[in-house]
């Protein structure tokens, strides 16, 4: 007996368009995702560019911070603005100094002394 098509199922004729259906939204998911993909690894590599150039900006910056910090420690540039500012400082005189002797040059017998270190407290282990 020959089978009639309008006595068949209605999922066996939308059978292959289901199917048809599901392969084109896999195929337009993947497409999406690959402009997504490629959008993002864009952006990235831009942000990445920008932030490098930042850092390199940052280190010049710094460098020329700490040139300038070595130059305002200078004695000579401490002693200039001293001037400047009017504050009323001098070389120290002989007299005002005082000059402290070593403990372990004062006596020319012992050239070579062991260094000594400072020893922790013991702890106690408790079991």
């Amino acid at each position: 007996m020959a089978k009639n098509r309008k006595n068949q199922a209605a999922a066996i004729r939308f059978g292959p368009a289901l199917k048809a259906l599901f392969l084109c939204l896999v195929i337009a998911g993947s497409a999406i995702g690959y402009v997504w993909q490629k959008n993002e690894i864009s952006r990235l590599g831009h942000q990445i560019s920008e932030r490098e150039k930042r850092l390199s900006q940052l280190k010049a910056d710094n460098k020329m911070l700490s040139d300038q910090l070595s130059v305002l420690h200078s004695p000579v540039m401490l002693d200039q603005r001293a001037r400047e500012l009017n504050l009323g400082l001098s070389p120290a005189q002989p007299g005002q100094m005082v000059w402290l002797v070593e403990p372990g040059s004062a006596s020319p017998k012992n050239k070579v002394q062991p260094q000594q270190f400072a020893q922790r407290p013991a702890v106690e282990q408790t079991q």
